[in-house]
């Protein structure tokens, strides 16, 4: 029964597959004739009219030919840009045409069977053949069982009666395997797809999204959508479809370019580049964190991703870490800026030439001319028109000065010609020629002047965050800090800020508060924000962000189980973005179901945390994780090379995951020196490779692997109580295989670990 109801199932494949394949050839022709008549369009644009502006009337016509044209010019671009997008749906289609089918009825009407894919397609007759897996309808195959399934429609809730649900695998037009289920996805469905090989490009999963997961994904209400999620329990796949899932809901009042991403690092921004161009998409726009921060920040360097996660900070200097990353600390920084209306900011002379051209004080008079009605924004805006005017007054002053009287003289025939080109072709006397080029001179010279007051070079930003600083704004009890401690930080900041550094702690804060000098409102068209890896944020980094693009619904997504960089603080991050947000628009989403790794290494890593988190690891099983302990560093490198090699005939590609960075190079120039093919990523710049490759335990964030060495787990890299995090990260990047190496002791963070978990070598 199950063959005849398989070989039924090939028979409508190999039809879809045969229309397709129609579909493919109709599209070519459609494309090439398009572009065939827009070419003859152009190449005769005024050859099939006359041009006569002898009249009104003659002049009416003529400009109505050429509408005439110009519209039929933009049909035929209109007609190939449609056709070219459907092409392409139509290939992606033929690659994999569809993966569910569901027979349902609605009320009494007859039953209907559907078939659901990466995109939509219709026959000639327009009759849908393939529903797109964002429709309305297929979110049937998602939400529920058999029997009553209730979906959303834009006309308000439906509810149908669901008979089969049915799961595809194909491949090359053929049904490799199928399932009738009567869940949402079936295990074994999971189990195919999850059972595959790591990549160095993630895949869209759209086959396999859950219950949980399809909330987040349509999800059109809430503000904030705060999702918490295991490692490995697709929160990133499901976001990603949300993002496409958006694009299809909204069409033609949403563009990708209206949707920002950030991302851990710019190694995972290409991991996940992919993605929406499978799904028929064009990217959004991504940012790292650093990236975002470090374009708005000219001339100073800000502490990137390496710097930040090797720094040791010492007691005093990780209470100021958290302090100036709280919120209490953005609303101090908003309350000091408000303080400056009435007076105290900091102004720098605009020079020329050596000489202050505008003072300081002159520029505050000006600023502190308005009243009170005036904030910040405006006092700014009417201070530069004031020294623009002024600096217009000021030419016919500067023409009689000695430097212009030279410049005059030493111009040469081919920069007088240049200034001459849209001047007069004779001037009256000389002293009208003179006029005319001492004109031209100072105004180009004075446009280095205008630069500077369009662009706030008067403002003395810098100079303005060492101010608050020193007025220590907020309670430095409350976050166990004596005013001696901050005052020696506030040194110690002083000291790199004078060589232009700044940390990732101050970056933040010092964006803001220069936001705040200039009244900027932020990236008001950007509609949706979405950051992932969101336990390694801090509060007033968030709360930045959402001042940023003030118009935007949010997504946040992360674990706080892998804080890296937030470490303890990241467990009371969702009541302070709770804070920034209405709760009535606030959805929080937990996935505790984790996909990516077997059985068994999900529940050694499970054991790593302390704090008994609800982690359900899905029942793929495979090898226990192994623990390699040697004496010698020698012995260690020779067992990871045994293990390298098991791997390589699992055709499992190997990633060995040290602490630093320093860790991944020494372990690098070993493999290399054992003549092991192995790549060193060092930059987030880096793309992923295939084969072994060797990272720094930062720059692991989100990816995954087949197999995952855990390099020197000993005592001497990980003994705080704050790493446990950064271990429970490292080894849920596993998917199928997890191997730990020490050398001479393990790590007391792994010692409560139960020796039925593991495996000891």
């Amino acid at each position: 029964m199950a063959d005849q109801e398989q070989a039924l199932e090939q028979q409508h494949l190999d039809g879809i597959m045969r229309q397709l394949g129609e579909a493919d050839k109709r599209l070519s022709q459609e494309i090439e004739r398009t572009k065939a008549e827009e070419k003859n369009l152009n190449q005769n644009f005024f050859s099939d009219f006359s041009i006569n502006l002898s009249n009104d009337a003659e002049a009416i016509e003529t400009a109505a030919s050429i509408q005439q044209q110009q519209q039929m010019l933009d049909e035929r671009g209109n007609a190939w840009r449609q056709s070219t997008q459907l092409l392409a749906t139509v290939r992606r289609l033929t690659v994999n045409p569809y993966f569910a089918r569901i027979d349902f009825q609605e009320g009494q009407e007859k039953p209907e069977t559907i078939y659901i894919g990466l995109g939509s397609f219709t026959d000639a007759r327009g009759k849908f053949l393939i529903y797109d897996w964002r429709a309305p309808i297929s979110s049937i195959y998602y939400d529920g069982g058999l029997g009553q399934v209730t979906y959303q429609t834009p006309d308000g809730p439906q509810t149908v009666d669901v008979a089969l649900k049915r799961q595809f695998v194909i491949k090359d037009g053929q049904i490799q395997t199928m399932f009738d289920t009567t869940e949402t996805i079936g295990d074994q469905m999971l189990l195919e797809v999850l059972g595959e090989k790591s990549d160095t490009q993630m895949k869209s999963i759209v086959t396999t999204i859950q219950r949980e997961q399809n909330q987040i994904i349509r999800d059109t209400s809430a503000d904030l959508l705060f999702v918490q999620g295991a490692a490995g329990s697709g929160k990133t796949s499901a976001v990603l479809q949300r993002v496409a899932y958006l694009l299809y809901r909204y069409r033609g009042n949403l563009t990708s370019s209206q949707v920002i991403m950030f991302s851990p690092n710019q190694l995972f921004s290409d991991y996940i580049g992919n993605v929406l161009p499978e799904l028929g998409e064009q990217n959004m726009v991504q940012f790292t964190y650093y990236q975002y921060v470090t374009r708005r920040v000219p001339n100073i360097e800000v502490q990137n991703l390496f710097a930040q996660f090797e720094q040791r900070l010492t007691p005093a200097a990780k209470k100021v870490a958290r302090l100036k990353g709280s919120l209490a600390f953005f609303a101090a920084t908003k309350a000091y800026a408000a303080t400056l209306e009435q007076g105290g900011m900091k102004f720098r002379d605009i020079k020329f030439q050596g000489r202050v051209f505008f003072s300081k004080r002159r520029i505050a008079e000006i600023f502190y001319s308005y009243n009170e009605n005036y904030h910040l924004g405006n006092r700014l805006s009417a201070t530069k028109e004031r020294l623009i005017n002024a600096l217009n007054h000021r030419v016919d002053a500067e023409m009689r000065a000695d430097w212009v009287q030279e410049a005059v003289e030493g111009l040469s025939d081919e920069r007088i010609r240049e200034l001459q080109s849209n001047g007069p072709a004779e001037f009256k006397d000389s002293d009208a020629e003179y006029k005319f080029f001492a004109k031209k001179i100072v105004m180009d010279a004075f446009k280095q002047i205008q630069t500077a007051i369009v662009r706030n070079h008067f403002l003395n930003v810098r100079g303005q965050y060492v101010a608050f600083l020193k007025n220590a704004p907020v309670d430095l009890a409350a976050f166990g800090l004596t005013q001696a401690e901050w005052d020696e930080q506030a040194a110690i900041f002083l000291e790199q800020f004078r060589d232009r550094q700044l940390t990732m702690a101050d970056a933040t804060p010092y964006l803001y508060l220069y936001d705040l000098m200039t009244g900027r409102h932020g990236e008001r068209n950007m509609r949706y924000v979405f950051i992932d890896e969101i336990q390694d944020y801090t509060p007033f980094q968030l709360a930045y962000l959402k001042t940023s693009f003030p118009k935007a619904k949010f997504t946040l997504l992360g674990d706080l189980n892998q804080a890296i960089f937030t470490k303890s603080d990241s467990h009371t991050l969702i009541q302070d973005v709770g804070k920034l947000f209405d709760p009535d628009k606030t959805r929080v989403v937990q996935l505790t179901q984790s996909y990516r790794s077997t059985r068994q290494v999900t529940e050694f890593t499970k054991a790593i945390l302390r704090s008994g988190q609800q982690i359900e690891a899905f029942n793929r099983q495979g090898p226990l994780p192994v623990v390699y302990l040697r004496d010698t560093e020698p012995a260690l490198v020779s067992a990871m090379l045994e293990q390298i090699h098991i791997d390589d005939l699992a055709k499992q590609t190997t990633a060995v995951i040290a602490k630093t960075l320093e860790g991944a190079t020494q372990v690098y120039e070993e493999l290399r020196a054992a003549g092991v093919p192995v790549t060193l990523i060092q930059s987030e710049n880096q793309r992923l490779a295939a084969g072994v490759i060797v990272v720094p335990s930062y720059l692991a964030k989100g990816l995954e692997f087949d197999a995952v060495i855990l390099w020197q787990a000993n005592a001497a890299n990980f003994h705080e109580e704050d790493e446990r995090e950064l271990l429970y990260t490292i080894a849920s990047r596993a998917m199928h295989r997890l191997t730990i190496f020490a050398t001479p002791d393990l790590s007391p963070l792994l010692a409560d670990i139960p020796a039925a978990l593991y495996e000891k070598k």
